[in-house]
């Protein structure tokens, strides 16, 4: 298929959303695919866009790594011939590197849209002043979207930002952050109905998506948390207003999830749920796009962890589970597929949260005094950024 975004939605599209707009990007459907360390790699990306169009962005990179030339993080900014637009995720808290990085950006012409990522909500990256810890810092945050929107906007580069609520209830951030980012210049702003504490547990909040929307009214306001169906897209958007969904955990073991938002968005019949020979023909496919990418062996060693989410519900033996957990080639994955009862209809079991989601944490771990004052203007020491990206 080709990636090119329509500037007009399909005829026959759902009254229920108008075209979303990301700078000079319109969007149809209004879906964006969340970075996932370790997961939207360019051959997840490609096998997605396959099912529909969106807007689909890469791993995060850390600014300090791009702006080094780390070779790990070069090589993560890479992008299909026919991506557009071509979609980065950035991460740094030192308004001057991301400045360095964003100009390399345009410079270069790494990217045709950049993201700032200040929603990580892991003790590594928030122990720092990173992530969702970082919005705290108001002031911090203003200088690090202006610096990345001054060196982006002479090129017509969007930028947008994605965060969270905030730390924790007592410590909410989002309401003065998308003022701030939307003063800044920002294309759109994205939230993930949770806070740092609650990780990915519980339920996320979209009355808060909600009350975003109702604050930030010069630039889209996109939605992300809970949308393991295009169902739950259409309720986020209905219940809260927002412009558009931002899809993470929904789709891992799951791309034709796409299919399934665009056919809901354009007002068609969903698609027919695939069987286990469908869902294993694109764990197959997604095999052959990440070997074409990382090499054989790389390749196949990095499906591993998606195939316990491409078979969540079906009814696979203990033991070709266990060989599909530690296949090493395409021709034994053909193998061991051949075992499978492949005429098993999309299982109910399968439906529903898919992904990590674990517990909340007792506390965010913050640096010392950071809650102190929210208006002090201090860049987090050098370690605060992670040396390498994906993280």
């Amino acid at each position: 298929m080709t990636a090119t975004l329509p500037v007009d939605a399909p005829a026959g599209r759902s009254d229920r959303a108008a075209p979303l707009r990301i700078g000079p990007y319109p969007v149809w459907p209004p879906v964006v695919l969340a970075p996932m360390a370790g997961i939207t790699n360019r051959s997840f990306r490609g096998l997605c866009r396959e099912f529909g169009a969106g807007l689909y962005v890469c791993e995060m990179v850390t600014t300090r790594a791009l702006v080094a030339r780390d070779r790990k993080t070069m090589e993560m900014v890479r992008f299909g011939q026919d991506e557009h637009p071509r979609s980065l995720q950035l991460y740094g808290v030192d308004p001057a590197v991301v400045g360095q990085a964003v100009r390399m950006v345009v410079e270069e012409d790494l990217a045709d849209h950049v993201d700032l990522n200040f929603g990580c909500p892991v003790p590594k990256v928030t122990r720092r002043g990173g992530g969702s810890a970082l919005p705290y810092k108001r002031r911090l945050f203003e200088a690090i979207v202006s610096a990345a929107v001054h060196e982006a906007a002479p090129a017509g580069v969007p930028v947008t930002v994605k965060m969270r609520i905030g730390i924790d209830d007592a410590h909410q951030t989002y309401l003065d952050a998308g003022r701030i980012a939307q003063d800044c210049g920002v294309a759109a702003v994205a939230l993930h109905g949770r806070t740092a504490v609650q990780h990915y547990s519980g339920t996320a909040d979209w009355s808060a998506i909600a009350r975003l929307k109702e604050a930030v009214t010069e630039v889209p306001v996109l939605g992300n948390g809970d949308i393991f169906a295009a169902s739950d897209a259409l309720e986020m958007m209905a219940r809260t207003g927002c412009d558009g969904v931002v899809v993470g955990r929904g789709c891992q073991g799951r791309p034709w999830l796409f299919a399934e938002l665009a056919a809901a968005f354009d007002g068609r019949p969903a698609p027919t749920p695939p069987d286990l020979r469908a869902v294993t023909a694109v764990l197959r496919r997604h095999a052959e796009l990440l070997c074409e990418e990382m090499g054989a062996d790389r390749g196949i060693r990095d499906l591993r962890k998606h195939i316990a989410w491409y078979l969540k519900g079906f009814a696979v033996g203990s033991d070709v589970r266990r060989r599909l957990g530690m296949v090493s080639s395409l021709e034994q994955l053909d193998e061991l597929i051949a075992e499978l009862d492949l005429d098993q209809p999309f299982p109910e079991a399968a439906e529903g949260p898919r992904g990590r989601q674990g517990s909340p944490q007792s506390r965010v771990v913050l640096p010392y005094g950071w809650l102190d004052d929210p208006d002090e203007l201090v860049v987090p020491d050098g370690d605060a950024e992670l040396d390498t990206s994906g993280g």
